[in-house]
């Protein structure tokens, strides 16, 4: 197996604990839920900023600067996809003003991504009573 370069895993590292804003929100609310996602995950030469590996779902969040790299973010995108992962972009300023509806879409996708949700799921406990 191969071993990722330790310069990698070194960067992972320092962007896992120096996160955006959007990446701290977003992480903070889907970190709970199963299929497990993890933050920073190195793929090739790249690192996504979240990624689900059961899904092969990688959650890109793009700030101001990714308007002068799009032609690299395309490159990334084209790279993961050859490999068969699924890439979701939000922008940072989407998250600020949508949190709910950014975590609602990723873990839409990730259920679709393996699947989707069983047809006739439990029934919610929300609502009931204690006896």
């Amino acid at each position: 197996m191969r071993r990722i370069p330790d310069h990698m895993t070194a960067r992972a590292r320092d962007l896992r604990n120096n996160q955006t804003e959007a990446e701290r929100k977003v992480w903070q609310r889907i970190s709970r839920y199963r299929p497990r996602f993890t933050r920073q995950l190195v793929v090739g030469p790249y690192i996504l900023d979240l990624a689900c590996r059961a899904a092969k779902l990688a959650v890109e969040f793009d700030g101001s600067q990714h308007l002068e790299t799009s032609l690299h973010d395309a490159e990334r995108t084209a790279f993961l996809e050859a490999r068969d992962w699924i890439v979701l972009r939000f922008w940072n300023s989407e998250v600020a003003n949508n949190l709910d509806g950014v975590v609602e879409t990723i873990l839409a996708k990730t259920a679709e991504c393996l699947g989707g949700t069983h047809p006739q799921p439990l029934p919610s406990r929300e609502g009931r009573k204690k006896t």
